[in-house]
């Protein structure tokens, strides 16, 4: 990166997942052992993705926050609460809760977004394009970017709306079929977002599929690669510095490609456990092994 860049930081979407046991974490994970506390060690930012499925306490983000002290640099994204996105039948007491469970991270400054990620059944239509626009409306005090699974949302009038209002359109890898949105590295707003699926495309849709098997996907570093160029170039246009995030999150793949794509864009290495290093052996190149007991060295 030049030095007219702004930050990039790269991190996982969640970090609460048991089948990261015995990889990203102690296989039996000691009292007091901390998950938060890990990937604040390997990354800069984490896309809390708890926040889709319920709205927490305000007490639950201040402990977010005090978790995350350690690393000055670190600062989360979350993800908005599906009531909004998905299900669409919430209204002003859901967004004034929201809000007061965001407030604690903004007023830390630690929150660098909130994802707005609609499914793919939310086309580009007259209705849902208002829809998309009560929704900005009811979160503009935060910093926004919008998530769009369907193609038809690749459009100029779209890159235009949300330029207007300062939300970042989110830029994503999946499979490629015919209706999804296709790979783009558009920067809308002073923040840019990077959101990273895998390619199961046999998994991708389906009554037998699930998140787990839909996000069963390893990047090789060579798939990576044309990412971290969109990513250092949005890094000159975005002020306020770019996320990537990696949801290929089945038994630690979203660590294992978050720490790849980190050292092509830095060229930092991190200190991993050596059983993520012996399920993933290409990190040999993009980290070091971490002592026995990880928590004890803090930045």
């Amino acid at each position: 990166m030049s030095a007219m860049a702004a930050p990039i930081r790269v991190g996982t979407a969640g970090w609460a997942y048991d089948d990261w046991n015995g990889i990203v974490y102690p296989a039996r994970p000691p009292r007091g052992f901390d998950r938060l506390v890990s990937m604040a060690q390997l990354f800069d930012t984490n896309e809390i993705n708890s926040t889709f499925y319920r709205i927490p306490p305000a007490k639950m983000t201040e402990a977010w926050v005090r978790r995350i002290e350690h690393n000055p640099r670190f600062v989360f994204t979350a993800k908005l609460f599906r009531g909004f996105t998905h299900e669409r039948e919430s209204g002003d007491a859901e967004r004034d809760a929201f809000a007061a469970a965001m407030q604690p991270l903004a007023e830390a400054d630690r929150l660098g977004s909130l994802l707005v990620q609609f499914p793919m059944s939310f086309h580009n239509t007259e209705e849902n394009r208002r829809h998309l626009e009560t929704t900005l409306d009811r979160f503009a005090d935060f910093p926004l970017a919008v998530e769009f699974r369907h193609a038809s949302w690749d459009a100029g009038d779209i890159l235009l709306l949300l330029a207007r209002r300062a939300a970042a359109f989110v830029n994503i890898d999946q499979p490629l079929f015919s209706a999804n949105l296709p790979a783009t590295g558009h920067v809308t707003a002073p923040v840019a977002y990077f959101r990273f699926h895998g390619r199961n495309a046999a998994k991708w849709f389906g009554p037998d599929s699930s998140n787990e098997e839909r996000y069963n996907y390893l990047y090789s570093e060579r798939e990576l690669e044309p990412w971290a160029r969109k990513i250092d170039e949005a890094s000159r246009a975005a002020s306020k510095g770019v996320y990537a995030i990696l949801n290929n999150h089945f038994r630690g793949q979203a660590v294992a490609n978050a720490l790849q794509l980190q050292a092509l864009l830095t060229g930092a290495t991190r200190e991993v456990p050596e059983t993520l290093r012996d399920h993933y052996p290409a990190l040999s190149a993009a980290t070091t092994t971490a002592p026995s007991e990880p928590q004890k060295r803090l930045f």
